[in-house]
C-alpha cells in the first residue's frame, strides 16, 4: 500500500517551474552569445575559451555586485523590466575601470515563490544589458526559498568576469594636469536608494502619481536603468590616452574619483561645467539637501569619468560624443589629495 507523502512543492519548491524558467530564458541568453562562449545553459558550470576570445596573455577581472533598495520600487511597481540592465552596469562599469573588456556574467535570483512571468522579465532584461555591453550571459542560480521573502519579493545579485592583455590594466600614468572627462548619467542609476525612498515618504507622493521631474510615473522616472560605459569607454581606452576611469556610484564624485588616483594627486573639479540633472533637483529640494550630500550620495548627474592626457582630452571628448555620449570637461588632477570643488551645483 502507498504512502502519500510530503513533496517538495508541498514545501513551498516547484522543480518544474525552475526548468520551465530555464528553457523560457535560453532564447535571451543564446543573444548574448560571443567568441570564447563553448557551452549553453544547464550544466554544473559554464565553460569560456579565452584562447576563442583572443586574448593571448590575459589577466582576468571579476566584479560582483547587485542594485540595492531600487529592488523596492521596482517591486511595489511591478516594473522589473529593466532591473536586470541596472545588475549588469553595476558590474560591467566597474570592470571597465580596470581597463577589462566584460566577457561573461552569471545571476543570481532569488525569490520565496518563483513566479514564471515575472522571472523571465527579470532575466530578460540581464539578457540585455549583457548584449549591450558584449558581455555573454553563461548561468546563473535561481533559487526559490520558501519563508525568507515576503509574497511578490526577490533578491537579484550580478558577477562579471572580464580580461585584459599583461600590461594594459588601467589605472595607470596618471599625472598632474590631466583633463577630467565626465560622461553623463541616465539618472540615479543604482545607488542612494534608501534615501531616494525617504524623499519620496516625504514627498507625500505614490509611485503611480505623476513625476515631478519627468514625464510619466514617479516610479518609472526613478527605475530609469543605469547607463552601460562599456562599448564607449573601450573605444576611448584602445585610442589611447585614457590614464584612468572612475565608475560614480555609492560615494559620489568625492568617493569615487580619488580612488583612481595615484597618492599626492587630487582632483579640482568645476560645478558649472554641468547642469545638474532635473531629478537631483527635485530630491535635493524635496530632501532639504546640502550640496556635500548629494555629492557624496548620488552620482549627480555623472556616471563615469575618465583621466585623460591633456593634449588628447579633445580627440577623446569628440570619440565619446560620436560613441553617444554627452561630454563634459569637468576639470583636472592637481597636486594634493581628495576633491575640490568650484561653482555650484545647486
Amino acid at each position: 500500500m502507498s504512502k502519500n507523502g510530503l513533496t517538495y512543492a508541498d514545501a513551498g519548491v516547484d522543480i518544474d517551474a525552475g526548468n520551465t524558467l530555464v528553457e523560457r530564458i535560453k532564447p535571451a541568453a543564446k543573444r548574448t552569445a560571443r567568441p570564447g562562449v563553448m557551452a549553453g545553459l544547464g550544466g554544473f558550470g559554464a565553460l569560456f575559451d579565452l584562447k576563442g576570445a583572443g586574448y593571448t596573455d590575459p589577466v582576468l577581472v571579476a566584479a560582483t555586485d547587485g542594485v540595492g533598495t531600487k529592488l523596492r520600487i521596482a517591486i511595489d511597481t511591478g516594473n522589473v523590466d529593466t532591473i536586470g540592465i541596472d545588475l549588469v552596469a553595476m558590474c560591467v562599469n566597474d570592470l571597465v575601470c580596470q581597463g577589462a573588456e566584460p566577457l561573461f556574467f552569471l545571476d543570481y535570483f532569488a525569490t520565496g515563490k518563483l513566479e514564471l512571468d515575472a522571472a523571465t522579465r527579470i532575466i530578460e532584461g540581464i539578457a540585455a544589458g549583457c548584449a549591450a555591453s558584449g558581455c555573454a550571459l553563461i548561468g546563473g542560480e535561481t533559487a526559490e526559498m520558501p519563508g525568507m521573502y515576503e509574497a511578490g519579493d526577490f533578491d537579484l545579485a550580478g558577477f562579471a568576469v572580464g580580461a585584459m592583455e599583461r600590461g594594459a590594466e588601467l589605472p595607470a600614468g596618471v599625472v598632474e594636469g590631466d583633463v577630467l572627462l565626465g560622461l553623463a548619467s541616465d539618472g540615479v542609476h543604482s545607488n542612494g536608494y534608501s534615501l531616494v525612498r525617504r524623499v519620496v515618504d516625504l514627498s507625500g507622493l505614490a509611485w503611480e502619481d505623476d513625476a515631478p521631474f519627468a514625464d510619466g510615473t514617479l516610479g518609472a522616472a526613478l527605475l530609469a536603468p543605469t547607463r552601460l560605459y562599456v562599448k564607449q569607454a573601450l573605444a576611448a581606452v584602445r585610442a589611447g590616452g585614457v590614464h584612468a576611469l572612475a565608475h560614480i556610484t555609492g560615494g559620489g564624485l568625492t568617493e569615487n574619483l580619488p580612488r583612481v588616483l595615484p597618492e599626492g594627486l587630487g582632483a579640482k573639479i568645476d560645478l558649472n561645467a554641468w547642469d545638474l540633472p532635473p531629478v537631483f533637483q527635485w530630491l535635493a529640494q524635496t530632501g532639504g539637501m546640502a550640496e556635500a550630500e548629494l555629492l557624496k550620495t548620488f552620482n549627480a548627474g555623472i556616471g563615469m569619468v575618465l583621466s585623460v592626457d591633456a593634449e588628447q582630452a579633445d580627440a577623446l571628448t569628440a570619440l565619446l560624443a560620436d560613441q553617444g555620449e554627452t561630454v563634459h570637461r569637468l576639470g583636472h588632477v592637481t597636486a594634493g589629495e581628495g576633491v575640490r570643488y568650484s561653482g555650484a551645483l545647486l
